[in-house]
């Protein structure tokens, strides 16, 4: 007598792969007997309620509430840099090259300025008021008048 050339673990998979074939037809058997084809449209729809909520109904148009999208806020609120004059002191100033750095009084930050944005000659040491704007690399002084 010979032995079986299929295992134990073998028949047993099979079992488990025809047990789930099995399953799967019944599921589509299953569906195709409770498909509901030919809805009408209307049927199918689905609208949202004033409070967000999915519903089947309709909404009333008495309480329809009028939204402008440019209230809404989807991010971070910019900050408005506001348009203070402010005091410093010349820090550096390249008169060859046109720039230099003014530190603040108050916050002792350095504030980048150009030549550009000077109402009169200006050097280091000398006490300046100036207002900022938001550079591509950092605050910018801008309308730098000197003080006396």
């Amino acid at each position: 007598m010979s032995k079986s050339k299929e295992t134990f673990n073998k028949k047993d998979k099979e079992k488990k792969r025809l047990k789930k074939k099995q399953e799967k037809q019944e599921k589509m058997q299953e569906r195709k007997a409770n498909a509901e084809k030919g809805k009408p449209f209307e049927e199918m729809l689905a609208y949202v309620d004033e409070n967000g909520n999915l519903s089947s109904t309709p909404p009333d148009p008495k309480r329809k509430k009028v939204f402008n999208h440019e209230d809404m806020n989807t991010g971070v609120p910019l900050r408005v840099e506001e348009e203070v004059e402010r005091e410093g002191i010349v820090d550096f100033f390249n008169e060859a090259k046109g720039y230099g750095f003014i530190k603040d009084a108050v916050t002792k930050q350095s504030v980048f300025v150009h030549v550009n944005q000077l109402s009169e000659p200006i050097k280091e040491n000398d006490r300046v008021s100036f207002q900022t704007e938001r550079g591509p690399k950092g605050m910018n002084a801008v309308q730098v008048k000197k003080l006396k």
